[in-house]
């Protein structure tokens, strides 16, 4: 929990340095929304790889690799690599992480434990976005910065001319610090499983793996619940910055502070959810996410921080809400189909698909013009109806295929209790 909280925590806030990179030396505004889908690039490219490593080798050491790799990313920003590039790096060590991180869950916990452990990371995860996105945009403001940018070590010239690179310096030091936590992660009695050494052999498993959670009659309402949801929220992160600053004519450091409000939300969302929901309860919160996507429609009606505020708590804490008892299920399902790596590289090979596409498909449309309240729509209705036909299906499974959503809800209930 600490490795993680410190992970994202420097994940989050370098996602504001990083725009504000990009902002200071003059890119367009489709190069800071191209942030999103680069850095879930490798997420899916190694989807078929970093499952199968996550179950092949002790978690804790994965993760430990995984925070390496993401201080080489911030370090190549600062060399002179493409803000942009070196981001992606930062991805690929995200996308090595997240296997990790959450298959140890499942080799730690029983299964009547996993919403509440769920609850527990996810709020930490949630609580690392808030202060994570206030601590980038502090750290680029006109408070802290100025401060960075007057330390000086002997007979080193760090290179360090801006803000920006001034606070991705800084930032290095809470990937060091989650490094050594993972050092702390304990190793489990789970038996490692052999990695193949043909990589298409690797590619075949994984898409044997993908294919049993899409076609498992849970599993497959559970992913494309997420996988729709994390792909929103994904670029949702920049799209309320660009939002902030054309609603309300934020800075970067004040729309920051915005972002972090509906991760408040959130936070709240998932430990009231990993209090009240049960496993086998999970399809019920499907209907809030159709509510999400209508309020963000709404978005575009506002003006006023202090509406705001209170709107974009309501908004996280609906997805707080569905994803806690959602991504539980999902890992039940995926724990008790492949091993606990292979099934949430599925996941997020699923979901960062979903980020890529969408963030892709947002990054066109700003080239050509399209303004965030036209973003905000789009997305928002998407999400909606999106939402609307996974209801559908998850109608259709339990009316046409009652006696399999029993015997999952059943095995679901006694795994739960």
């Amino acid at each position: 929990m600490s490795a993680q909280f410190c992970s994202s925590l420097a994940d989050n806030a370098l996602f504001v340095a990083a725009v504000e990179l990009l902002r200071t030396s003059g890119a367009g505004e489709w190069q800071r929304a191209a942030l999103v889908p680069m850095f879930a690039l490798f997420y899916v490219v190694l989807a078929p790889f970093v499952g199968a490593f996550a179950d092949a080798v002790p978690k804790g050491k994965v993760m430990f690799v995984s925070n390496t790799i993401k201080v080489v990313g911030c370090l190549m920003m600062l060399l002179g690599t493409h803000p942009l590039a070196a981001y992606a790096i930062v991805g690929l060590g995200a996308a090595a992480y997240s296997p990790a991180k959450y298959g140890i869950l499942t080799e730690l916990l029983p299964p009547s434990q996993l919403v509440k452990a769920n609850g527990w990371i996810e709020g930490l995860t949630i609580g690392s976005i808030i202060l994570g996105v206030l601590l980038g945009g502090q750290l680029v403001g006109p408070h802290v910065s100025p401060w960075l940018l007057g330390l000086d070590f002997p007979f080193i010239d760090t290179g360090i001319d801006t803000a920006p690179e001034a606070a991705i310096l800084s930032l290095v030091s809470l990937y060091i610090a989650a490094a050594i936590f993972n050092l702390f992660i304990p190793r489990t009695d789970t038996e490692l499983q052999e990695l193949p050494t043909h990589p298409l052999a690797l590619v075949r498993d994984f898409s044997e793996c993908n294919a049993r959670l899409w076609n498992d009659k849970l599993g497959q309402i559970s992913l494309a619940t997420t996988t729709l949801f994390w792909g929103v929220s994904g670029n949702l992160r920049y799209i309320v910055l660009a939002w902030a600053a054309a609603a309300l004519s934020y800075s970067t450091t004040e729309a920051s502070a915005l972002v972090g409000v509906v991760a408040i939300g959130t936070a709240v969302g998932a430990v009231v959810a990993s209090v009240a929901m049960r496993l086998d309860q999970a399809t019920r919160v499907i209907p809030l996410g159709v509510a999400m996507g209508v309020l963000v429609v709404f978005m575009n009606f506002i003006g006023n921080v202090w509406v705001a505020v209170p709107f974009l708590i309501v908004l996280g804490g609906l997805g707080g809400f569905l994803v806690v008892p959602m991504n539980a299920l999902l890992q039940h399902r995926g724990h008790n189909l492949m091993g606990a790596g292979r099934s949430i590289a599925v996941q997020n090979f699923n979901e960062q698909a979903c980020i890529l596409a969408l963030g892709a498909f947002y990054t066109g449309l700003t080239r050509v013009g399209l303004s965030a309240f036209g973003a905000i729509t789009i997305f928002g209705l998407l999400v909606a109806s999106t939402m609307w036909l996974i209801a559908r299906w998850h109608d259709r499974n339990v009316q046409q295929h009652a006696d399999e959503v029993e015997r999952l809800l059943g095995l679901a209930r006694s795994d739960g209790h």
